[in-house]
C-alpha cells in the first residue's frame, strides 16, 4: 500500500516536472529562469545580509544577524538532508529533458528555495514600502520572488516539483524557527559587542 502511494506521488512528481519543463517551454522563460536561479543561492542571500548589516542602521545588523543565523542553520540541514535521500536530479534519472543550468550533487531538496523563503521571511518581515499612498510588507513581493526561484528550478531541469515543496516549507521552518530565538540572538551579539 505504501510503496503504492510513494510509486504514484514520484509519477505525480514527474508529470509536473515535464509540464513545467517541457509544456511551458518559451524564449523569455529561456533567458529569465537561469536568472531568477542564480539569485536563489545562500551565498547570495548571505551576500544580502552583510550588506544589509554594514548599510541598514541597528535594525538592518540585526535583521541581517538573524537571517545570516538562519540561512546558515538551513544550508547545512539542506545538505544533510541531500545526503541521507540522494535523490538523483532530474537531468540524470529522466530522458528528455531541458537544462539550462549546471548543478551537481542530490536533488532534494531545492537548497535555493529554502534560502530564498528564509530570506523572504525573515527580511520581508522586518521591512515594507509604499505603494499608492500605503506601506506594505515587503515580505509579500519577496515570498513571490521565492516562488519564483522554485519554479525555475523545476523549468532549468535541475528539480523535481516535490524538491521545490519541500525546499519551501523546510526554509519556512527554518526561518520561523529562528525568529523563535530572535531576541537571544541580538541580545548574545550585543553582549560580543
Amino acid at each position: 500500500m505504501l510503496n503504492g502511494l510513494i510509486g504514484t506521488l514520484n509519477q505525480v512528481d514527474i508529470i509536473i516536472f515535464y509540464l513545467i519543463n517541457i509544456n511551458m517551454q518559451n524564449q523569455v522563460f529561456d533567458v529569465i529562469m537561469p536568472l531568477i536561479s542564480s539569485v536563489g543561492y545562500f551565498s547570495i542571500w548571505i551576500g544580502l545580509c552583510v550588506l544589509l548589516y554594514i548599510f541598514g542602521g541597528r535594525k538592518g545588523r540585526n535583521v541581517a544577524l538573524v537571517c545570516i543565523v538562519a540561512l546558515v542553520f538551513g544550508y547545512f540541514l539542506t545538505e544533510i538532508l541531500k545526503y541521507i535521500v540522494a535523490r538523483p536530479r532530474p537531468y540524470v534519472a529522466l530522458n528528455g529533458i531541458r537544462v539550462l543550468t549546471d548543478m551537481s550533487g542530490s536533488s532534494w531538496p531545492s537548497g535555493h528555495t529554502v534560502a530564498s523563503f528564509i530570506g523572504a521571511i525573515i527580511i520581508g518581515r522586518s521591512y515594507s514600502f509604499k505603494f499608492k499612498g500605503k506601506r506594505c510588507k515587503l515580505i509579500y513581493p519577496l515570498l513571490i520572488f521565492a516562488f519564483l526561484v522554485g519554479f525555475s528550478r523545476i523549468y532549468n531541469g535541475v528539480h523535481y516539483p516535490f524538491d521545490v515543496i519541500s525546499g519551501a516549507l523546510i526554509g519556512i521552518f527554518c526561518a520561523l524557527l529562528i525568529l523563535m530565538i530572535e531576541k537571544d540572538i541580538i541580545k548574545f551579539n550585543e553582549m560580543l559587542s
